[in-house]
C-alpha cells in the first residue's frame, strides 16, 4: 500500500477525554462514597483513641457502646466508687439518683446527711415522713404548733386563709368573741354570711332596726318585692299616697295589663284625660 492510500484509509474514531459531558449525579455519588470509604477506614482507629478502659465495678452497657457503674457505684473521674451510705439512711440500689435516701422520719439536709424530723408539741409527723403538720386546733407559727384559742360558742374550721373558727348560729364575731345576735321581733335568723343577719317575718318591712308591719290601706293586698311599699292596689285602682283610689276609665278606653291604669282603644287617642278619635 503507497503512502497515498494510506492517508485516504479511514481512521477509527479518537476519544478526546476533554469534551466527555460530565454526568452531575454519577460524579456526586462517586466523589461521596470516596469520603464515607475513608472516614470508615479511620472511624475504629478514633473508637479505640477516645474510648477508656472499663474500669473496677462497672459492667458494660446492655445497649449501644461503653460501660456504666455496677448498682452501689457512681462515676467519679473515669473511676467507679463505692456510694457511701450515711447514717439514718438506706441504699436505693438505683444506677440514677445520689443512691440512698433518708430513713422514715428524717430528712436530708445537704448531699451527705440525714437528720432526724423535730416534731413541735401539737404536731405529727407527715406520711412522707420528711417534714410534719400541726394538729387539729392547733396552727403553724414558725417552727411549733401553736394551740387555737377558741371562744366561747365558737368551732373550729378548715380555712386556707383568714380565722380559724367561725360562731355558732345566732352568734356573730365581734373582735375575739362571739356575741348573741339581737333578732328584733317579727324578724328571723337568715344564712346570709354577710350583711343584716336577720329578716323581717312575712307582713313586716325593716324600718331603723326593727320590723314594722305592713300597713295595708283598703283595696290593696300584700307583695313580699324586696322593695317598694310592701302592698299594690286591686285591679281597678290605683296607689295615691297611701291609698287605693277607684279608677274612672273615660268612654273609648280600657284597663291595661297591670290593672292600675287605663289605656284608649284602638283607632283613639288620649287628649286632656279622654280618649279621641284619630283623624
Amino acid at each position: 500500500m503507497d503512502r497515498r492510500s494510506k492517508l485516504t484509509e479511514p481512521r477509527p474514531p479518537q476519544t478526546n477525554i476533554a469534551h466527555i459531558p460530565t454526568d452531575t449525579p454519577t460524579f456526586t455519588a462517586l466523589f461521596m462514597a470516596s469520603i464515607i470509604a475513608v472516614l470508615l477506614f479511620a472511624l475504629p482507629v478514633f473508637a479505640q483513641t477516645a474510648s477508656q478502659p472499663m474500669p473496677e465495678n462497672a459492667s458494660a452497657k446492655s445497649y449501644g457502646d461503653g460501660w456504666e457503674c455496677n448498682i452501689g457505684f457512681r462515676l467519679n473521674e473515669n473511676a467507679c466508687v463505692a456510694v457511701v451510705v450515711p447514717q439514718n439512711a438506706y441504699d436505693t440500689n438505683r444506677s440514677y439518683g445520689s443512691g440512698w435516701e433518708c430513713l422514715h422520719g428524717f430528712r436530708r439536709t445537704d448531699e451527705a446527711a440525714c437528720v432526724a424530723v423535730e416534731v413541735p408539741e401539737g404536731g405529727f409527723l407527715d406520711p412522707s415522713g420528711e417534714r410534719w403538720r400541726c394538729l387539729r386546733g392547733y396552727i403553724k407559727v414558725d417552727d411549733t404548733c401553736q394551740e387555737i384559742v377558741l371562744p366561747a360558742n365558737a368551732y373550729l374550721v378548715v380555712a386556707s386563709y383568714g380565722s380559724t373558727w367561725t360562731c355558732e348560729r345566732g352568734f356573730e364575731a365581734t373582735g375575739d368573741q362571739c356575741t348573741a345576735i339581737a333578732v328584733p321581733a317579727n324578724a328571723y335568723l337568715n344564712r346570709s354570711g354577710y350583711g343584716q343577719p336577720w329578716t323581717c317575718e312575712r307582713g313586716f318591712f325593716e324600718q331603723a332596726g326593727l320590723c314594722e308591719a305592713v300597713a295595708i290601706p283598703a283595696h290593696a293586698y300584700f307583695d313580699d318585692t324586696s322593695y317598694g311599699s310592701g302592698w299594690k292596689c286591686d285591679r281597678g285602682y290605683a296607689a295615691s299616697a297611701k291609698t287605693c283610689e277607684f279608677i274612672n276609665v273615660p268612654e273609648n278606653a280600657h284597663l291595661d295589663r297591670s290593672g292600675n291604669r287605663w289605656e284608649c282603644d284602638k283607632n283613639f287617642q288620649k287628649s286632656q284625660g279622654l280618649c279621641v278619635l284619630n283623624n
